[in-house]
């Protein structure tokens, strides 16, 4: 009985403490994003990103190296991580092109539909079956997403499309991730995603420029590479440092708690940006985006507690529907649901969702 106690005592003492790092990483998180647009008047987008990856370089790789296995620096699967941060370079540059042109609120709330097009990729690409609950689901989830955009109302502008781009990319890497499965550790997996994607922006930064001629509303994706004065290196050391503790706290939270329990705190991200956006932008965000946020997040909850429920009665792992989905973050979601598998559940599946029979 006293070994039961103190077990359920350290059980919730890991829950709180999963609890507190990711909200503390959220924080972080919605920092970096708004350090991000505030630095675009002064900065290009590819400055920034190449900034992170620089100081994400100097922190993890003598981190990695003190810590040892199952973190490592050299990995057999860099194409995938390689992959991955193309995806990355290139869905993060539209995500925070569309900055200048909208209010924080309103480009994370359509980047918050990547869980949904994870769901769909996942049925597509892993054979992971979809359920008239899980259709239902991103049916409604999908529905927020095209509310948010407001394609028909008269302030629709095209910008809206990069961050749901932004979404399809961010999906495609997290089937990735989920390919390469538990072979690399979250830190080895976000050394090679940010790092890769740093230098991959240089590049597309140059095509970019090659292709279309930047006027004075895109002057944040100018090729434009002039040394920074000291103040701003402290400023763009500080965005990397800011974004790495996010990912560092996040990656812990999942880590020390369950995974069932810590998924639904990703999406306190959206009002964290929303207060923030109002606090120092005066953005109001509109009835559309506000209810299309409302729709995704429960259908995000819910395709999450359903993945979860699955993965404790097949006793295998969960699908990839809801992974760690923070703008900015390579995690890649494969070992989040390795804790969940802990507790069984016997009970019938009554959604039609996955077994043969069923269909």
């Amino acid at each position: 009985m006293v070994q039961s106690s103190a077990a359920v005592e350290q059980s919730g003492s890991r829950a709180l403490a999963g609890i507190l790092s990711i909200e503390v990483g959220m924080l972080f998180f919605v920092g970096q994003d708004a350090l991000m647009k505030a630095l675009l008047g002064d900065f290009t987008v590819w400055m920034l990103i190449v900034a992170r990856a620089v100081v994400t370089v100097t922190l993890l790789v003598p981190t990695i190296l003190i810590l040892g296995a199952p973190h490592r620096l050299v990995t057999p699967f860099w194409p995938q991580h390689f992959l991955r941060a193309l995806l990355f370079a290139f869905g993060f540059s539209l995500f925070y092109t569309a900055f200048p042109f909208m209010a924080l609120a309103e480009v994370t709330t359509i980047f918050f539909s990547a869980p949904l097009f994870t769901a769909l990729m996942a049925a597509v690409f892993l054979g992971e079956k979809i359920g008239f609950q899980r259709m239902g689901c991103l049916a409604i989830g999908f529905l927020g997403v095209i509310i948010a955009m407001n394609p028909t109302g008269e302030a629709f502008q095209w910008i809206a499309v990069l961050p749901l781009i932004c979404a399809v990319s961010y999906a495609a890497s997290q089937i990735i991730a989920r390919k390469v499965g538990e072979q690399d550790s979250s830190l080895t997996m976000g050394l090679y995603t940010i790092a890769m994607a740093g230098v991959l922006v240089v590049p597309l930064a140059f095509g970019v420029n090659q292709i279309f001629d930047m006027g004075h509303d895109f002057r944040h994706l100018r090729w434009d590479w002039a040394w920074p004065d000291w103040q701003g290196l402290q400023v763009l050391a500080l965005l990397g440092v800011i974004g790495m503790i996010g990912y560092i706290l996040l990656s812990r939270a999942y880590q020390i708690a369950s995974a069932s329990l810590i998924a639904p705190f990703d999406y306190s991200y959206l009002p964290l940006a929303t207060a923030m956006g109002y606090l120092l932008w005066d953005e109001v965000p509109g009835w559309n985006t506000i209810t299309g946020m409302v729709l995704i997040v429960a259908s995000g909850l819910y395709l999450g507690y359903r993945e979860v429920i699955h993965a404790r009665r097949q006793k295998e792992p969960a699908p990839t529907a809801e992974v760690a989905f923070i703008p900015g973050s390579p995690h890649g979601g494969s070992d989040l649901y390795a804790d969940s598998l802990e507790y069984p559940d016997s009970a019938p599946d009554t959604d039609g969702r996955d077994t043969p029979e069923k269909g």
